[in-house]
């Protein structure tokens, strides 16, 4: 798994907007043997009308009739996902409620499949959903990808909840305490190998966090990225 999760941050730290972020995300997931990847989230405002982001590369022709016909409404997964963050396996079961949704996903392709949701400190709530056209999930296998399909999630959640909310609410982002640290430093004329020195955190960690800050402020480097945080603290 240490191969698996170095790739995964490396790639997440060298991604330059949302698009990079989430190919990352399914890169990934491929090479836990899954064929297709989702991303949605929910922004618990306004209140009476929360935002909702979509993210796939599902069938063009899928995503269409998904939203045309309503499914988000009535889909099992995304119900589930407001209510718990226990991880949740495709089933005729589990949508024995709306066979028309199941029939048309398996149509397309999308027969076999896991998500889970994960939620933040404001309320938003985000679901990483992963799926293939044939070999049905086992208890085995399950056991044996719990743990990077969690780390999958969290960092889906942390990547893409940032970059899709500055870019959604047009307000100045907030970074994290540790994006702040390490801009801090960075500011200071550190190199990633030191600042991850100083604050006890790998390279690709300080460039994970690096990047995030590049996606919430909408900067190419780190450069005009602690420029513009520059000029925010002067107006």
């Amino acid at each position: 798994m240490k191969a698996w999760t170095e790739d995964l941050v490396t790639g997440i730290s060298r991604a330059h907007g949302v698009d990079d972020l989430f190919a990352q995300i399914c890169k990934s997931a491929r090479s836990l043997g899954f064929e297709r990847c989702a991303y949605g989230l929910r922004r618990p405002s306004p209140f009476t009308r929360p935002r909702i982001f979509l993210l796939n590369d599902y069938d063009p022709r899928w995503r269409r009739r998904y939203e045309e016909a309503g499914y988000l409404a009535v889909d099992p997964t995304v119900l589930h996902a407001t209510r718990s963050l226990t991880p949740i396996v495709w089933s005729d079961a589990l949508f024995c409620e709306t066979p028309a949704l199941w029939a048309e996903a398996r149509s397309f392709g999308l027969c076999v499949g896991w998500a889970q949701s994960c939620f933040d400190a404001d309320g938003s709530v985000g679901l990483l959903s992963l799926s293939r056209s044939h070999e049905r999930l086992t208890e085995k296998e399950l056991r044996a990808k719990d743990m990077p399909l969690r780390w999958l999630v969290n960092v889906a959640q942390i990547s893409l909840s940032s970059a899709l909310t500055a870019i959604a609410s047009g307000e100045p982002p907030r970074l994290t305490r540790r994006e702040r640290e390490v801009m801090q430093w960075t500011a200071d004329g550190k190199t990633s190998l030191e600042v991850g020195d100083i604050l006890g955190i790998s390279v690709d960690t300080v460039n994970f966090h690096v990047n995030n800050v590049l996606v919430k402020l909408g900067t190419a480097n780190k450069t005009a990225a602690v420029a513009r945080l520059a000029v925010r603290l002067f107006h």
